[in-house]
This record gives structure tokens, C-alpha cells and sequence, in this order.
């Protein structure tokens, strides 16, 4: 099933497939569950799309991991 990542509902589960895109609908996903600090960088869009499977509640524990103080 491919999931339209402009306006589909995101949820922690949904798995990040080999058609993904950092949209808006994605990004204020992100903001939602990171907080108005969130930001895409180059480095994590990286890691995003390296083939390792995942879905966006890992996308989210990574952020959060890499922006803990």
C-alpha cells in the first residue's frame, strides 16, 4: 500500500517506504510529536532514507535522541 505523504493521517506506526517525501503534511507530523524546535536537517534526512527499515515513531525517537540537552 503506498501511502500519499502529502495529506495521509500519520501515526507512530506508519512505515517510512521507499516513496518517502519530507512534505508538510510530514513536518507538521514531526512538530506534533518533537515540539516547535523540530527542524529537518540534511544529516537526519539522510539517515530517513538509508534502507534500514522503520516507521515514524523511530523517525521520531532518533530526533528526539540526537536533539536531547
Amino acid at each position: 500500500m503506498n501511502i500519499d505523504w502529502h495529506s495521509s493521517s500519520l501515526t507512530r506506526s506508519t512505515i517510512v517506504d521507499k516513496n518517502y517525501k519530507n512534505t508538510q503534511n510530514v513536518r507538521r507530523f514531526m512538530v506534533d510529536e518533537c515540539g516547535a524546535d523540530f527542524r529537518f536537517d540534511r544529516e537526519f534526512m539522510a539517515w530517513i532514507r538509508n534502507d534500514v527499515p522503520k516507521n515514524l515513531g523511530d523517525v521520531i525517537d532518533e530526533w528526539r535522541r540526537r536533539h536531547s540537552l
